[in-house]
Order: C-alpha cells, then sequence, then structure tokens
C-alpha cells in the first residue's frame, strides 16, 4: 500500500474545496492563503540572511580577539590594534583613558591659631604640626588617568595640584593576564597594606586621616611609595588576598629617604573577606611593615638611626540592604616597635632607643539617602607607651586620643559636602584643640570605582 503525503498547503486546499461552505469563494481565499504563504517565505528568507550575518561578524571578533592576545605585536602593527579594540567612550583605549579632575576644600576653624597648629605635634610619635590652618584651605586638585595599555597591563597615575605645584603621588603598572591568581605590581603607588592607605584623602570616611595613622605615617599615611607589588588570590572557597611589596622607604616618619641606598621598606598582609548575611560583608586581615629608619621626625633637634617594625590589623563590617542604606563599621590597631640610635643634635650625644607603642581607631558611618552620619574615636598608647632613650622611660605626657563627628549631604555620586567636628586632646599638653570643618569634594570625568 502506498502512503501518499500531503503538504500543509495541499491539505489545505483540498479541505476548502471538498467543503461546500468554502466553494462559492475558493478562489478568493486561495489566492489570500497563496499571498499569506509569499509574505512567510519573504520573512524566513531575511531572517536566515540576518542569522548568517550575525555568524560572520561573531567568528570575525572572535578571530580578531585571538590575534589581539596570543600574537606578538611589533610596532607596525600597533595601529592596527588600537583601532580595532573597542574603547571607553567608544573608541580606542589606547587613544582614550579615563580622565578625571576631583577638587578637595575646606573651611577650618580652630580655637588654636595658626602659630599652634603648626607647632602641634605628638610627643613621642611626631614633631609634626597640622597641616591645615584656619581659613580657606585647598588640599588639592588630584588629576586622576587610567588606560588599558593592551591585554596584559593596565597603567594608573594619580597627580595632585597643590598651591605649591604639581605632585607625582601614583605612577603604576599593573599585569592583568598572570595566571593562578598572581598580579603584579610596579612604579610609584600607595601600599594596600590596609584599606585607609590605599584611599586618597577625597576617599577617606572624614575630613582628616585617623590618630595612628598621623602618628606612624604622617597626615596622609604612608604615601606614594616606590616599588613593586606581588598579590596572589588562591582558588578558596572565600576571598584571601595575600600581598607583599618591596619598596623604597621614603615616607620620612616610619622609614626616611636616607635610611639606606635602594629599597629598604616592605610589607606583607593578608585580606579575608566573609558574607555575614543576606545584605553584609565583612572584611579583616593582618599586617606588618618593617625596614631601616633613619630620620628627624620623633624627638625635636635629634636623628633617628634604627629599624622598624610596625604589626596591624584591620577589620570592616558593611551592611547594606539597599541603595539608599547602608551602615560601616571599621577599626584598626597598630602597634609598632624601634630600635635604634638617637643622636641628639644639641646636646652633642647619642643614645639608644627603644619604642614600644601603639594606637587604635574605631569609626562607623551610617547613610541614609543622600545623608551620611559618622562617628570616629581614635586614641594612641592603649597598651603600651614605652619611649626609652639610654635605658630610662621618658615622662611625654597624658594619653593622645580624639573624638569626631561628622554629618555628610551627597548630592550625587560627583559631590560631596561635609561639616565635621573634632575634639582633639593628642597634643599631651592637656589643651584642648577644638576643629570645625567644611568640606567640599566635587569630581568630573571617569574616575574608576573605589574598593571595598
Amino acid at each position: 500500500m502506498k502512503t501518499i503525503l500531503l503538504c500543509p498547503a495541499t491539505l489545505l486546499a483540498f479541505i476548502l474545496f471538498t467543503i461546500p461552505a468554502f466553494g462559492q469563494d475558493f478562489e478568493l481565499r486561495l489566492k489570500n492563503l497563496e499571498e499569506a504563504l509569499k509574505l512567510q517565505a519573504d520573512i524566513i528568507k531575511e531572517q536566515q540572511k540576518t542569522i548568517t550575518t550575525l555568524k560572520e561578524e561573531l567568528q570575525h571578533q572572535k578571530s580578531e580577539a585571538v590575534a589581539a592576545v596570543e600574537e606578538p605585536l611589533s610596532a607596525s602593527q600597533e595601529p592596527s590594534l588600537a583601532s580595532r579594540v573597542s574603547g571607553f567612550f567608544g573608541g580606542s583605549v589606547l587613544t582614550n583613558p579615563n580622565i578625571s579632575l576631583i577638587l578637595d576644600s575646606f573651611g577650618y576653624v580652630s580655637n588654636r591659631n595658626n602659630s599652634e597648629l603648626e607647632n602641634r605635634g605628638i610627643p613621642g610619635y611626631t614633631t609634626k604640626g597640622l597641616e591645615q590652618r584656619n581659613g580657606a584651605n585647598l588640599r588639592a586638585a588630584e588629576l586622576f588617568l587610567f588606560a588599558p595599555v593592551d591585554p596584559y597591563f593596565n597603567l594608573y597615575a594619580s597627580l595632585p595640584i597643590t598651591e605649591d605645584g604639581i605632585e607625582l603621588e601614583e605612577a603604576y603598572a599593573v599585569t592583568t593576564a598572570l595566571p593562578a591568581g598572581f598580579q603584579l605590581k610596579g612604579g610609584k603607588f600607595k601600599s594596600n597594606f590596609s584599606r585607609l592607605d590605599a584611599q586618597h584623602p577625597h576617599a577617606w570616611d572624614f575630613a582628616d586621616i585617623a590618630l595612628p595613622y598621623r602618628a606612624f605615617f604622617g597626615d596622609e599615611g604612608l604615601g606614594g611609595e616606590k616599588g613593586v607589588q606581588l598579590t596572589y588570590l588562591p582558588p578558596l572557597p572565600f576571598y584571601a588576598l595575600f600581598g607583599v611589596e618591596a619598596l623604597q622607604g621614603e615616607n620620612d616618619l616610619l622609614f626616611g629617604g636616607d635610611a639606606r641606598t635602594g629599597i629598604h621598606a616592605f610589607t606583607f598582609y593578608e585580606k579575608n573577606s566573609f558574607e555575614t548575611g543576606e545584605d553584609s560583608t565583612l572584611l579583616f586581615g593582618p599586617y606588618v611593615l618593617f625596614g631601616k629608619t633613619k630620620n628627624i621626625n620623633i624627638v625635636p633637634e635629634a636623628e633617628f638611626n634604627g629599624h622598624s617594625t610596625l604589626l596591624g590589623m584591620e577589620t570592616v563590617w558593611k551592611w547594606k540592604p539597599s541603595v539608599t542604606r547602608s551602615l560601616t563599621l571599621q577599626g584598626e590597631y597598630l602597634y609598632l616597635i624601634q630600635n635604634g640610635d638617637l643622636t641628639d643634635y644639641a646636646a652633642a650625644t647619642v643614645e639608644s632607643l627603644q619604642r614600644r607603642q601603639d594606637g587604635f581607631y574605631l569609626q562607623g558611618i551610617y547613610q541614609w539617602n543622600r545623608w551620611r552620619f559618622g562617628a570616629r574615636y581614635d586614641m594612641l598608647s592603649l597598651f603600651s607607651d614605652s619611649f626609652k632613650t639610654a635605658g630610662f622611660q621618658q615622662d611625654l605626657g597624658a594619653t593622645p586620643w580624639r573624638a569626631t563627628a561628622s554629618l555628610e549631604f551627597n548630592p550625587s555620586e560627583f559631590s560631596r559636602i561635609r561639616l565635621q567636628y573634632t575634639h582633639d586632646r593628642s597634643a599631651r599638653d592637656g589643651r584642648d584643640n577644638n576643629e570645625w570643618w567644611l568640606q567640599f569634594i566635587f569630581g568630573i570625568g571617569a574616575h574608576a570605582a573605589h574598593s571595598f
């Protein structure tokens, strides 16, 4: 027996022809059906062309991407790479870097005059006074540049512009294609041993840096240091980052550029991160900085020459249930060990110096819509305040501490207005420094996002 197969159109025509109700207008219905089938055929044809074109374009892009990554580039090939790699603004990443400018200015009022502020150090920690002065202050207009160099490196630069001129704070390259979780950074950069030290001043949660940082490093932390950094992110079920840095050691409070020729400062750190809830995250980790030290900023009219080791632990907890609400709690403990010789220029003597000093800060920032409310307490000599010259403990005065409150309004992600009050008892002389800050931060351009 033979089986007769009918196509859908033939079957439909057969049904229409055999039903008397449709026989009267069969020709009209058949004509409409043919036109509908023709229209569908045209649509299918156009869709097939589109699919073919997309496949060809996809294959072409894959071929170019493989060539850009795998083939060695000669000088004659660089223009073709620039023309085929898409940039942040639609052009080549080699010709369109991210460029931004951050203006950080503030008004400052204190019950101390400018001469007192300039000489308000922390006995036993630093002879350096405060940088801010009563009246209007311009911290800097910071110019930031960032762009991928090629598939293997990114390049960053930060140039603060002040009334004294332009400074090269950071200029470094970072690898993007090392295997097995490794990344290498080289140039001049802010050390990543802690979250606070890696931040630029405009990204701080308060107008000034925490008191232990000012005591052990200076007003802006360790600052930009020339050197290299290697980090390792192992394949673990949680975030764990290990880092080591070899630095020139030019910070003039903890190390000193004249301590030794070449690299003489080193850091080791480890960072861990865990989800503590559906909307919260905990970051914590220890670190150590050590190296040769030679500077004149610890004791007036004296030079210290020896070794320094700074141990620390930082903790940050963030709760963010929505884009309009968040709470960040942050704390850090620092412990300094310093041994060496102290040369007193006035007395023309050389004595041994042994320091065992510590400090900590605790702070919280609560965000509600465009407002942020902050509080911070920082103190030195919490558990240890050993400052011995020639084996004898020196009487340095009262325990240094501060208490700070801040109120911020952020009209957008490009602007910030901050009002801050600080009650400062860090000078060890029993005299208060009551500070009021009115800070304005404005940013233009494409600025890379800050880390956690």
